[in-house]
């Protein structure tokens, strides 16, 4: 389960995903998507609430697992919404270690929503 994968530290991580080896990993993260930001492939997947409160209450338990895991995404948070964008600051662009967060943030989203 991807999710319950340790995320690798990034000091070494010199090579960013393949494209067979995104589309794989894409597989196992529903309705996210890579898309390109400033030159930059990036996962990206935005999640709704009924208000502002339940949007917060998720924003702040997605920084705190990121924080767990010293893997830190771009957060929107908006009456309703909440978008969240993952990329590997140093490489620019996608490691396995985003979809292990992106899993991690579906499963937050299932205990609050």
């Amino acid at each position: 389960m991807l999710a319950a994968e340790e995320c690798e530290p990034c000091k070494g991580v010199r090579e960013k995903l393949k494209s067979e080896e995104l589309d794989a990993l894409l597989g196992k993260v529903l309705e996210w998507n890579v898309t390109e930001l400033n030159h930059i492939d990036v996962l990206t997947k935005t999640f709704s609430f009924d208000n502002f409160v339940d949007a917060l209450a998720y924003t702040n338990s997605v920084g705190k697992m990121a924080e767990g895991v010293n893997h830190h995404p771009d957060i929107t948070t908006c009456w309703g919404s909440v978008s969240i964008v993952w990329y590997t600051h140093a490489i620019n662009g996608l490691h396995r270690n985003d979809f292990r967060c992106a899993a991690r943030c579906d499963g937050l989203y299932s205990l609050i929503s």
